[in-house]
């Protein structure tokens, strides 16, 4: 697996959905989180045996206490201006 890392402009790397956000509310303290980094999921080239995305680490039940991810992801990592804590967003192929 290929995690691709945007560091110098994050809102223009190609989500699986909709773009990113700029800020976010912290999910710590409430305050405002500004976008950090946005690590992609994805294969640069064709998949060999055994590797993975993060949907097959685990299985998912589609139900509470026994969610995971259903498709490849991306990730966007926010830090608090005011507590400095992460917060992060996803989105799925």
């Amino acid at each position: 697996m290929e995690v691709d890392i945007a560091f110098k402009d994050p809102t223009r790397l190609i989500t699986w959905q909709v773009p990113f956000p700029k800020t976010t509310k912290c999910c710590r303290c409430g305050g405002k989180a500004r976008l950090g980094f946005v690590a992609h999921e994805g294969f640069a080239k064709m998949p060999e045996k055994g590797d993975k995305f993060v949907c097959n680490v685990h299985k998912t039940t589609g139900k509470k206490g026994g969610l995971w991810l259903h498709d490849c992801c991306c990730v966007a990592v926010y830090f608090c201006v005011d507590c400095l804590e992460p917060t992060a967003l996803y989105n799925q192929a």
